[in-house]
């Protein structure tokens, strides 16, 4: 299954460093995407040149505050997680609650980077988030996981999957769960040398099946194999900079 994205990575750290007006393009595009993209599978309704407009500190008319503060917010989480990723930093609750306390800054301060009191539940979906009481407790178990030598062996790609999956299908936080999800998919493949990737709006309803098949079935292959797509899609669009 990985065959291709091992060798297309291979052949992209062959050729590293890129060079920095490329590599600075690069990152530009793909901050963008990923923010016009995550915020969109949420709802937000400002469009993707809106979006870089905002990230550009320009008002759109029309749109409320909330969906500004998404957009700034999910840049400042972006930088956040690309810290993490150069200072090596291991993956613990705390850096959690604090991605989650930047998607949510001045949107729901109550509720920033606090795991939730009340149960919620996931419209469209079969499974039934973690009770609240029991949040911590999975949390711990999600960080324990993920710090075995058997997950550790996993593919890089099957890793970020299976903890954006298992993350999300806990729900830990009022709001947000979903962004932060995919900042931790993304904080997972970018530890280990690859770009981030975009899950797009318009595979939206594909990839809240394939969530919903991975929580209520603990079958994660359809989810993997769409998250192993758009790692494909990323590493092409960084070899097309490859003269």
């Amino acid at each position: 299954m990985f065959e291709n994205i091992d060798r297309k990575k291979e052949h992209l750290d062959a050729n590293r460093p890129l060079p920095k007006y490329t590599v600075k393009s690069l990152r530009e595009k793909l901050l963008l995407e990923w923010t016009y993209n995550s915020n969109a599978i949420e709802g937000n309704t400002l469009t993707i040149n809106e979006t870089k407009v905002v990230l550009e500190g320009i008002t759109v008319g029309g749109k409320t505050l909330r969906e500004h503060l998404e957009v700034l917010n999910h840049r400042d989480a972006i930088q956040f997680v690309e810290e993490i990723v150069l200072k090596d930093e291991p993956l613990t609750e705390w850096q959690i609650k604090n991605l989650h306390r930047l998607v949510l800054k001045g949107i729901d301060d109550e509720y920033a980077g606090v795991y939730r009191d009340q149960q919620v539940f996931i419209s469209g979906a079969k499974h039934i988030p973690t009770a609240p009481f029991l949040i911590k407790e999975e949390m711990e178990q999600l960080i324990q996981w993920y710090e075995q030598a058997e997950t550790k062996r996993l593919h890089p790609v099957v890793r970020g999957a299976m903890l954006h999956a298992i993350f999300v299908g806990i729900h830990p936080f009022i709001d947000g769960n979903g962004r932060t999800s995919r900042l931790l998919l993304n904080l997972e493949l970018m530890k280990n040398g690859f770009p981030p990737i975009i899950i797009k709006v318009k595979n939206r309803l594909a990839y809240y099946e394939a969530l919903d098949k991975a929580h209520t079935q603990k079958e994660y292959g359809d989810f993997i194999q769409l998250v192993t797509i758009e790692v494909e899609d990323s590493l092409d669009l960084y070899l097309s900079a490859i003269i």
